[in-house]
């Protein structure tokens, strides 16, 4: 077993960056992926322009790569993940706003996975009523990806990097997808184990994939510290991809990490051919 035996995509809203958008999805074919995930590519825009969501569809489909993985809107991306279901007002409007469209591109490529972000706690505001209201978004998330045959993804980040994060721990994410579950009945929410922010919160990852590994619909790594490519930093990533595999976790894995000062076409080195 190892890194052979996995099922890579790669994340082209952060590798393949010094590209624009619409080559990113050929140059993963290029680099020997057949699969690709991103977050929501539009940052300023819920609910994009018909002619750029095309633009993006077709060459997703031209490149011959699938879509694995697609966040719903979550605010300002990269910098400190903050996302928006949670944040009253426009920000969670803009997320509502975003549920269909995101289901509906992603159901247009085959694309089965969600990812939806908490949002950040906001001043002033009780985080009981965020709470609330993130519920009330995640349900709506979790019935528009039923119906599209789709998992919707919970996420955990990490303290040092998102500390207004409230989701910071598998735990979390875990108690996060288990009321979304009670409150729709469908079972389709699930936890995206991600081992780098695991790491960065200083959490038992061994631990954490022998008690999540079977609430788990997605995974992606990236090395600590540093959040590089595997081997670039000390994380045993090999080891526990192994340890996933043998507690039944057969999904895709997304490569999620920085390609340091070299163009990205050159951060697979690790990777058996």
């Amino acid at each position: 077993m190892g890194f052979a035996d996995q099922r890579f995509n790669v994340n082209l809203s952060i590798l393949f960056t010094e590209l624009p958008l619409l080559e990113r999805p050929a140059a993963a074919a290029a680099a020997g992926f057949t699969a690709v995930e991103l977050w929501w590519p539009w940052v300023d825009a819920p609910v994009p322009e018909p002619s750029e969501s095309d633009a993006l569809k077709r060459a997703i489909e031209d490149a011959g790569v699938r879509l694995t993985g697609l966040n719903f809107y979550a605010g300002q991306l990269p910098g400190p993940d903050r996302g928006a279901l949670s944040v009253p007002g426009e920000e969670s409007e803009r997320f509502r706003a975003n549920i269909d469209v995101a289901a509906g591109f992603a159901a247009s490529l085959g694309c089965t996975a969600l990812n939806a972000l908490y949002g950040n706690r906001v001043e002033g505001v009780d985080p009981a009523e965020q709470d609330a209201l993130a519920l009330e978004n995640l349900t709506l998330a979790a019935r528009a990806a039923d119906r599209i045959g789709a998992v919707l993804l919970i996420e955990a980040l990490n303290r040092p990097e998102s500390p207004l994060y409230p989701l910071v721990s598998a735990p979390a994410a875990v108690e996060a997808v288990d009321k979304v579950n009670e409150a729709t009945g469908l079972g389709n929410a699930r936890f995206l184990m991600d081992l780098y922010h695991l790491s960065m919160n200083g959490e038992d990852l061994p631990s954490v994939i022998e008690r999540f590994a079977a609430k788990t619909g997605h995974v992606q790594i990236a090395d600590n510290p540093g959040r590089g490519a595997p081997g670039t930093g000390s994380l045993p990533l090999e080891d526990l991809l192994d340890q996933l595999t043998k507690a039944g976790y057969d999904g895709w894995v997304g490569l999620e990490y920085k390609p340091g000062d070299r163009p990205s076409a050159e951060a697979f080195d690790w990777l058996p051919r």
